[in-house]
């Protein structure tokens, strides 16, 4: 899977990117200073399954387990900034757009404070319901504009040809089908009008690519209480407030020596390395933390990840009395999959071979033998039976 962090120019986006990351990435407080997109891995903190299972550790592989709380690596994209007009091409919209074609969903970060316009130009309480709008609309338009130069593969002509139309999307057949239900038009015989097009694309979009906005800059005065408001006008869209600043200053305070903290975390503790003024700024930071449950950065990925986008979190083993592999690690792997895998399809995610000779399973937990459509929960420990 792959997550778009996007949204207008001087919001934070490459901030948030590195917070998440640990990349540095040019940020600066004037517009595209992204220009080609940065790609990265973020580590989310889940609660290991060795802990339910009793076991005294685990041998995590690709990630850390620390305090029982196991890192989940997922690939982060961010994108130049996109400006009113994007679809259009205006700001190298086009560019910017076509790196968004392959994520699964996005965090559109905001300026909560309102300090900031379309444009990324400084201004003074600019609506929050109104950046968080017009996004979407560039994305529906920008998607509309693809249908409309791909028509002539699918015109008069029904779902597979559609789908074939926009196969580098990466858009299921359930998807469109839905989408277009919704804008009330068929999938037989297309000749859909620019406005039908219109208003499938939007629904395409909004359904196929979950999106959770980051409202940034919300330790500036007043922006918590704009984004709770505009959290009111807008109930259907979620708003995660946070600060990628502080993010930042806690994450370099700990390399320093002068914080323990743990990214995601709801507090940190100060050190004795820090002297009189900086302990006064963390406890600023303190203070935003204790409203917000934290700084809120590492909170708006795994909202998307796992309540937008409904990613489980599985362990394959192969041995299901130990929860171990072969060489006898204690739950070496966890893999991301999505909500409605079968263990089948657990299988192909570990190795295409072992789908191929694909036998049947075993649910470590319960220790009961199941079937190739059986559907996996999250934290489910998963033993794959092949044919050798």
């Amino acid at each position: 899977m792959l997550v778009g962090i996007i949204g207008a120019p001087n919001k934070g986006k490459s901030l948030l990117f590195s917070c998440l990351t640990s990349i540095e990435v040019p940020s600066a407080d004037y517009p595209f200073t992204t220009i080609e997109p940065n790609r990265g891995v973020a580590l989310l903190r889940v609660k290991c399954a060795h802990v339910e299972m009793g076991l005294p550790k685990c041998d995590a592989r690709g990630g850390h387990c620390k305090d029982g709380m196991r890192e989940i690596a997922v690939p982060l994209l961010d994108v130049a900034g996109l400006v009113p007009g994007a679809s259009e091409g205006r700001g190298k919209g086009n560019q910017f757009l076509d790196d968004l074609r392959t994520a699964d969903g996005f965090i559109h970060v905001v300026d909560a404070s309102g300090r900031t316009d379309l444009d990324g130009q400084a201004a003074q309480d600019f609506p929050l319901d109104e950046e968080v709008g017009f996004l979407q609309g560039e994305l529906a338009g920008w998607l509309a504009g693809i249908l409309k130069r791909n028509e002539a593969k699918y015109k008069n002509r029904g779902l597979a040809e559609l789908m074939e139309a926009i196969s580098g999307l990466g858009y299921t057949s359930s998807q469109i089908t839905v989408a277009a239900q919704k804008a009330g038009i068929p999938l037989e015989r297309i000749q859909w009008t620019d406005e039908q097009t219109a208003q499938f694309a939007k629904n395409l979009w909004a359904d196929g690519k979950p999106m959770l906005v980051a409202a940034n800059k919300a330790d500036l005065g007043g922006a918590m209480e704009r984004v709770k408001e505009t959290q009111k006008s807008i109930p259907k869209i979620s708003i995660r407030p946070c600060s990628a600043m502080y993010e930042h200053v806690l994450q370099k305070a700990g390399k320093a020596g002068m914080v323990k903290y743990t990214s995601g975390a709801a507090d940190f503790e100060i050190s004795g390395t820090a002297d009189g003024p900086q302990k006064a700024a963390l406890e600023r930071i303190r203070a935003f933390m204790k409203e917000n449950g934290g700084t809120g950065v590492q909170a708006a990925l795994h909202e998307l990840v796992f309540e937008k986008l409904g990613m489980l979190v599985v362990y394959p083993v192969e041995d299901e009395n130990h929860c171990t592999d072969r060489k006898g690690l204690v739950l070496p792997d966890a893999f991301l999959v999505p909500a409605g895998t079968t263990a089948v399809q657990m299988a192909a995610a570990v190795h295409t071979d072992l789908a191929k000779s694909f036998i049947g399973a075993v649910d470590a937990k319960t220790k009961r033998r199941v079937g190739k459509d059986h559907v996996l929960k999250f934290g489910d420990i998963i033993k794959i039976v092949a044919a050798r």
